[in-house]
């Protein structure tokens, strides 16, 4: 069964209704062309009208699409060859993350992700996206050996986090994802990074530190979840709405911000309406991040790298 957002059901509703009348017409003699063209410019108005105008935690409600096309998806639509490798070679394999390497359009690149299920079963076996340590020292080994071998790193990140529970903080949750900050900062070869559902916390941050950060339209990046800044504001994570309208944590707010360097157009309703159509669009802005660094020296990039993140945010002197 597919998933249905409060704000899409007059959407729903609409289709039904026409897609009602074109079966009505084709069982009997009675043409309703007019009714349903008059029904179809409508629904084509409301959809403009209600995703061209999408409020913060309606943009939250769609990075947590059960649909929402995964790293594996974007893999299997924008690389070829993909070969998985996996464990950290100190404690395990972590399947909330993904790594490998692959080609893309004939260039070797290593690939690392953030990886959810489609269902309980895989939810529980991808530990929800939530990774332990071993799932950031996996990705880690990985850049390293990307770094060796010149090749780019393209990291997808879609979790709500990394995983806060006791297992996890006895093996060195906060040691492996700061790691991973101060080891992405002097990676020597270019890094994009792509936020494709949610950007949760130090979870996301973990694959977050690259040469180009780019943002799905309808995806969200932040320090904390609206329902845990509710919580902790004003004592009531059901005002979660309200904290996703405070908060800037949507694509455009961002780009606004100078945190993100490109949106990446989704299709009209989603990324999990055309994942072919969204595939088209991240490979034009991943070709575009490519070759504007492919050709800057390792002290070029890592200076780049530096000023970038320099200039986000603003302080004052006194």
């Amino acid at each position: 069964m597919k998933q249905i957002l409060d704000f899409e059901k007059p959407i729903v509703n609409l289709k039904e209704k026409i897609a009602e009348l074109k079966k009505f017409t084709s069982e009997s003699d009675i043409d309703l062309t007019e009714e349903i063209s008059t029904l179809e410019k409508r629904l084509a108005d409301l959809e403009n009208d209600i995703y061209g105008n999408l409020k913060p935690w309606q943009r939250v409600q769609m990075a947590r699409h059960q649909e929402r096309p995964t790293t594996l998806d974007y893999i299997a639509e924008l690389f070829t060859d993909f070969l998985e490798f996996h464990g950290d070679r100190t404690y395990g394999d972590d399947e909330a993350i993904v790594s490998g390497i692959a080609y893309y359009k004939d260039t070797p690149i290593t690939v690392i992700g953030h990886q959810r299920g489609k269902d309980t079963k895989e939810n529980i076996r991808r530990n929800f996206g939530m990774p332990h340590p071993e799932g950031y020292r996996k990705a880690l080994r990985h850049m390293k050996q990307a770094e060796k071998f010149n090749r780019p790193i393209i990291c997808f990140i879609d979790t709500k986090g990394a995983y806060p529970g006791k297992a996890a903080e006895e093996r060195g949750q906060s040691e492996a994802i700061a790691r991973n900050l101060m080891e992405m900062a002097g990676i020597t070869v270019p890094i994009i990074c792509i936020v494709i559902g949610e950007g949760g916390s130090g979870g996301a941050l973990a694959l977050g530190v690259g040469d180009r950060i780019h943002m799905l339209e309808n995806s969200t990046y932040s320090v904390i979840s609206p329902e845990g800044a509710a919580a902790l504001l004003w004592k009531d994570a059901g005002l979660a709405q309200k904290a996703a309208e405070s908060m800037r944590i949507t694509a455009p707010d961002l780009y606004e911000l100078g945190i993100i360097d490109e949106i990446i157009v989704e299709p009209k309703g989603g990324a999990h309406r055309d994942i072919k159509q969204q595939a088209r669009n991240m490979d034009a802005v991943i070709e575009k991040s490519l070759q504007e660094l492919k050709d800057l020296s390792k002290d070029e990039l890592l200076e780049k790298r530096w000023e970038k993140y320099k200039q986000i945010g603003e302080f004052m002197e006194q």
